[in-house]
């Protein structure tokens, strides 16, 4: 029975002292994680992304590339993250007519020890508060929410899919 099986963190040890998890003796496998989020804004700013008519630049394109760069610094962000040679990472986007905002989608891979969910969930977050940071001198109400694993594969535990 794994510690995860019984419940309990991996990242602290039997004294209950944080650690790095040992994963010096874990095979190496293709792993790929996807996560999700969103942020919704005045119909205004909604429209000036969409449009590519925001003063400050290519708002998607500026927020897809501060995203992939977060998955790569993930290690310096969180204290007990591995640093990781991530093999892929892209952000896509999806608009929401219906109620102003933009679904953020992030796609992280690794052939590797350990997972990337860490690094899906911080680029879809970092891409979000880029777009917030662009936007804000036209929308200072915008919401960023429900940042999500969606899926997950490889590793000892295999594939896990939201429901």
């Amino acid at each position: 029975m794994t510690d995860q099986d019984k419940g309990s963190f991996t990242h602290f040890d039997e004294s209950g002292n944080a650690h790095m998890v040992d994963v010096g003796s874990k095979k190496e496998t293709e792993r790929v994680a996807y996560a999700a989020g969103n942020i919704r804004m005045s119909k205004k700013a909604y429209e000036l992304v969409r449009s590519g008519s925001v003063k400050k630049g290519d708002v998607l394109g500026i927020s897809r590339v501060a995203g992939v760069m977060a998955a790569k610094k993930v290690d310096e962000l969180i204290p007990l993250a591995h640093p990781l040679m991530i093999s892929k990472a892209n952000i896509d986007f999806e608009f929401n007519d219906d109620d102003y905002s933009i679904n953020i989608y992030a796609t992280v891979g690794i052939t590797g020890k350990t997972g990337v969910e860490m690094e899906a969930l911080t680029a879809v977050s970092i891409s979000a508060l880029t777009i917030y940071d662009m936007c804000k001198a036209v929308d200072k109400s915008m919401v960023i929410s429900e940042i999500r694993l969606l899926k997950k594969t490889g590793g000892k535990s295999g594939t896990y899919i939201r429901d």
